[in-house]
């Protein structure tokens, strides 16, 4: 039994570090896209 709790543990580790890599990543296109929104430099 002890094998499982650490399964489980081990992909809670994994499943918080996905979700805090795609919430930076998000952050950043939504940052990348808020400096796109100027209408001078578009052509």
């Amino acid at each position: 039994m002890e094998f499982f709790t650490t399964a489980i543990d081990v992909l809670k580790t994994l499943v918080v570090a996905l979700g805090a890599g795609l919430g930076v990543w998000g952050i950043i296109n939504l940052l990348e896209g808020y400096g796109n929104d100027n209408r001078a430099t578009r052509s």
